[in-house]
């Protein structure tokens, strides 16, 4: 635990020192206050910071995920001649990467909800939004990694499949879901909406937003056919377990690939 410490330490002094992550807070700092001062009250400014957030968030943190395993190849192997466990490397490395990405988010999101007393207005809702993108943020660092390592020998094919992934989830896959439905509109889809709902993060955290603030007009098809299903207590119980999957599941993959790849 202590050389895990110290391996994700000095990551984060190394991106501290890059700046570039104090760049990343400052956006959502610049942005969170605009949207404040001019996008209406709280419950406006929050909904349209989650829009942002859905969209950025992922793509950054699957970019960096797969940059820093690119541009860290040397380093790695440099470790990887000393006594330390590839276990602990691998959580070291991917704990100092995205820890303090969801921090600069987190932190540059707060400052102005705080400032402008949003978060003794609505805490709750404030904190959802917050948590979920400090969650997006490891579950898609955690993806760029998986990618990174998959793709360690070519980084043209690396970096392409990042972009259509997160075009594919961000963008595409709501459009797939309604064609689905309209396709086979005659026959009971709920079930199917359902679980092609949990198989996308963003999604997932875009229903959990919509149930918090409880505007059914906003949910679409996938998120009204959710809150029926499950209710807005049930749904944002179930969809926080499927994120905590979703952040299992490439993080534990990602340690496999590590721990037997041949550097």
């Amino acid at each position: 635990m202590k050389l895990l410490l110290h391996i994700a330490q000095n990551e984060w002094k190394s991106l501290i020192r890059g700046k570039w992550v104090i760049g990343y807070g400052l956006i959502f700092l610049i942005l969170t206050d605009t949207l404040l001062r001019f996008g209406g009250g709280g419950a406006e400014v929050l909904l349209s910071l989650s829009n942002v957030m859905l969209l950025f968030i992922p793509l950054v943190g699957m970019i960096y995920g797969i940059l820093y395993i690119y541009q860290s190849r040397e380093f790695v192997e440099l470790l990887l001649t000393q006594p330390i466990d590839r276990k602990t490397l691998y959580w070291g490395l991917f704990s100092g990467i995205s820890i303090p990405l969801m921090l600069a988010f987190i932190i540059g999101s707060v400052l102005p909800l705080g400032w402008h007393a949003i978060l003794l207005q609505d805490p709750v809702a404030a904190a959802m939004v917050l948590g979920l993108g400090g969650v997006l943020t490891l579950i898609f660092v955690a993806l760029g990694f998986v990618l990174g390592l998959a793709f360690y020998d070519d980084r043209i094919k690396g970096f392409g499949f990042t972009i259509v992934i997160w075009l594919f989830m961000a963008i595409l896959y709501d459009g797939l879901i309604l064609m689905a439905i309209f396709t086979f509109g005659d026959y009971p889809v709920e079930q199917f909406v359902i679980a092609a709902t949990m198989l996308n993060p963003i999604d997932l955290a875009r229903i959990m937003v919509l149930l918090e603030f409880d505007i059914s007009a906003l949910m679409g098809y996938t998120g009204a056919v959710f809150n029926r299903f499950f209710g807005s207590s049930m749904g944002i119980i179930t969809a926080s377990g499927m994120l905590a999957i979703w952040l299992a599941v490439p993080a534990w993959f990602g340690m496999r690939v590590f721990n037997r790849k041949d550097f």
